[in-house]
């Protein structure tokens, strides 16, 4: 049976002007491709959850928390998986390759897209910078006769090759990646079990000692606990790649909901059980934890040989999966976003079902930022890190917004499209926007993140007025486009699409592309 992809207007394939209730889509857009499996979104979903600031970063937070960092990564997660729920209901009814900035145009108005989308993607190019550099400076620390340069110009190189081929391409790559960050992760947490139990040679059981003595449980105080919950946030960041993805699966919505259900018990698994493993064992004023990385300082306090290599091989695959997924977001945004009149036309065109403009502009963007590291790096590079550093929570903010007004659109005219439900709506949804606010206003506490919240805000205010002021002179208005969800909602790649009434008719999904309501006859099948 011929189905209609389920993009949004803007990435079909027709070429004649798309009308989507009062508002014109894009021309001349062509689907992206679907090579990614459901093993690839899987593993990108765990992918996006291990991360090198789990590795690395969670130092600072355990040395500021101590034992109570379990605390701050057990409510920063719940925050996490209560967004991820939200996306993911999302995304399984309607999914496109903008994710949230699609949803937000749709239900907030086009300025809300553009300013997500926007935001989102200088956050990915910006962390493509910062995970080339970090990976560079490994890479020195093994050969030390070799410049920084060459092996950030090496890694960029790669990763933007592997994201200029087929999409399945970056899938194996990612695949592979995060399948050695869950190995890595899981014999940490085996190892770890092992020797609180004592049932490792040379290792007896610490019982609570580390967790209640020298200064207790919250060591110090609900100042330390704020320091660490920030911490812990930001270590999150990488799970919305999944839902990015999703749109150029072989099963978008059966795929994307599947990979959103696993993620959430493994969240707790990953980042709650290895904190509550690291200040079981060591005592968390050890210098250890800062200066080596919690990780790292579990391993030899358990003797395990090169832990410090072991540990410098997992953080650079670490680095090197974010920055190919980091590439991959960001040029799928930015194409999601050209496609619907919201950036630089020329990023629109796609090449055997790759957006490669999109990926050349995206992965040029963040070399370009590592030059200005090297160029002015207690400057530009610092500046830019700020303006994003708090982005992550914006997009969140959007999540949670669009999907309290998407919710109700899909009960009254598409109910069977929500395959993934949102917890409790809409009170879990009000719980982690209030959060989001929190986390926000907690990092006025903070010399460093009260800088990064007030460039990031800067930054968000000046993409709103300019959505605002685009949004305006193309005549659209705000709030849900009830033709755009509900015509949206039925385009599915996985089940026929069943329609009654006439063509063209409000509820009904034009599959042509021309406003005829009758689909063309080389649509193509999924």
């Amino acid at each position: 049976m011929k189905r209609t992809p389920a993009f949004p207007a803007s990435e079909r394939e027709p070429t004649k002007e798309v009308t989507d209730g009062n508002e014109a889509a894009a021309t001349d857009s062509v689907n992206l491709g679907h090579g990614l499996k459901q093993r690839h979104l899987s593993m990108i979903a765990l992918g996006g959850v291990i991360g090198a600031g789990l590795f690395v970063g969670s130092g600072a937070g355990i040395r500021a928390a101590g034992p109570a960092i379990v605390l701050a990564y057990a409510a920063s997660g719940l925050l996490v998986m209560l967004v991820m729920r939200m996306l993911g209901e999302m995304a399984a009814a309607n999914p496109a390759s903008g994710s949230f900035s699609v949803h937000a145009e749709r239900s907030l108005g086009p300025w809300a897209g553009f300013t997500a989308g926007w935001m989102f993607w200088m956050l990915l190019c910006v962390a493509v910078a910062a995970e080339a550099i970090g990976a560079a400076d490994i890479m020195v620390g093994w050969f030390p006769d070799t410049e920084s340069w060459m092996w950030v110009a090496l890694f960029m190189v790669v990763f933007t090759g592997t994201n200029l081929a087929a999409v399945s391409n970056f899938g194996e790559f990612e695949f592979w990646f995060a399948a050695l960050k869950v190995a890595a992760i899981a014999a940490f947490l085996i190892l770890g079990v092992l020797a609180i139990m004592g049932a490792l040679p040379g290792t007896d059981a610490p019982g609570t000692d580390n967790l209640t003595g020298d200064g207790g449980f919250l060591p110090n105080g609900v100042d330390g606990l704020v320091v660490g919950l920030l911490a812990s946030v930001f270590a999150f960041g990488g799970l919305e790649t999944v839902t990015i993805a999703a749109a150029e699966s072989e099963h978008p919505r059966k795929g994307v909901a599947k990979a959103v259900r696993t993620a959430m018990w493994r969240i707790g698994l990953f980042y709650v059980g290895s904190m509550l493993v690291i200040v079981t064992l060591i005592p968390w004023d050890d210098m250890a934890v800062v200066n080596d990385g919690p990780y790292v300082a579990v391993l030899n306090h358990i003797d395990i040989p090169a832990a410090g290599d072991t540990m410098n091989v997992i953080v650079l695959i670490a680095l090197l999966s974010a920055m190919n997924a980091n590439i991959y977001g960001a040029s799928r945004m930015a194409f999601s976003l050209v496609a619907r009149d919201q950036g630089p036309r020329f990023l629109k065109t796609v090449s055997n079902r790759v957006p490669r403009r999109a990926v050349v502009a995206s992965a040029a963007f963040g070399f370009l930022a590592v030059l200005f590291n090297y160029w002015w790096p207690e400057t530009i590079f610092k500046w830019l890190l700020n303006m994003v550093g708090a982005a992550v929570l914006v997009v969140w903010g959007f999540i949670a917004a669009a999907q309290l007004r998407m919710r109700r659109q899909l009960e009254r005219e598409a109910p069977d499209k929500l395959i993934v439900r949102m917890w409790l709506f809409p009170y879990l949804t009000w719980v982690a926007l209030v959060g989001t606010v929190g986390v926000l206003l907690l990092m006025l506490r903070e010399d460093d993140t009260r800088t990064q919240l007030f460039f990031t805000a800067g930054l968000a205010v000046v993409f709103a007025i300019i959505g605002y002021v685009r949004q305006r002179a193309a005549g659209q208005a705000g709030g849900v486009n009830a033709a755009a969800v509900v015509a949206a909602a039925k385009a599915d790649h996985d089940d026929p699409v069943s329609t009654t009434g006439a063509p063209g008719a409000p509820g009904t999904p034009d599959r042509s592309g021309d406003g005829t309501g009758e689909a063309p006859k080389d649509a193509p099948n999924s």
